[in-house]
């Protein structure tokens, strides 16, 4: 762990372990490459601890397999960490190809419902809600609305929530933020998505 003194100590009431443990919104935004891999790489550090684990994935298709997918799946079930649910909300569907507007808006409201009837009912220690920046910024889900649920949620439930154009709201309202910037990517020389890298 860093060591060193902190260069603001919030007037909050808070002891400096309450302060350590108390739960995260955590936003992964930009153009770069690497949000959804960063916030895998948190639900895998959650699975370590033994925490129960709800990944909702909006947006991307239901029939794209991710590869963190299938090993949350395996590690989950494996009975050595913490459990994996994974949710997918999509049908068909990616951030670059934008018909059937109104069914996804419909499934992204769904799920947008489902995460708050699990946080009311405290179902996870960890949220990924990949690519969850989307229907907000769309507008087919209240941003206002989410930054409420999210800083009422009850119990110590860290929250992940990941995509390009996370709305300003969130990301006042987050205590970690990262913008990834891209600085060169391959799909700028005309090269696609590869096995192992993109999926």
């Amino acid at each position: 762990m860093p060591q060193g003194q902190p260069s603001v100590v919030p007037e909050d009431g808070l002891t400096t372990r309450q302060r350590r443990n108390r739960p995260l919104v955590v936003v992964h935004t930009g153009i770069g490459k690497g949000k959804s891999t960063a916030a895998f790489g948190l639900a895998l550090r959650a699975w370590n601890q033994g925490w129960p684990i709800g990944v909702f994935q909006f947006v991307k298709s239901a029939k794209w397999k991710v590869g963190e997918e299938n090993a949350l799946r395996v590690l989950g079930a494996s009975g050595e960490g913490g459990s994996v649910a994974w949710h997918k909300m999509g049908e068909g569907w990616s951030w670059v190809q934008r018909d059937a507007q109104l069914d996804n808006e419909e499934k992204a409201r769904e799920g947008w419902e489902q995460v708050k009837r699990d946080l009311a009912a405290e179902t996870y220690k960890l949220y990924v809600l990949d690519e969850f920046a989307y229907p907000m910024h769309w507008g087919w889900v209240d941003v206002d609305e989410v930054v409420a649920v999210l800083r009422d949620r009850p119990g110590t439930q860290h929250v992940v929530i990941t995509g390009r154009n996370a709305p300003e709201k969130l990301v006042e309202a987050a205590d970690l933020v990262t913008d990834m910037s891209k600085v060169k990517h391959p799909m700028d020389a005309g090269q696609k998505g590869q096995r192992g890298i993109e999926w």
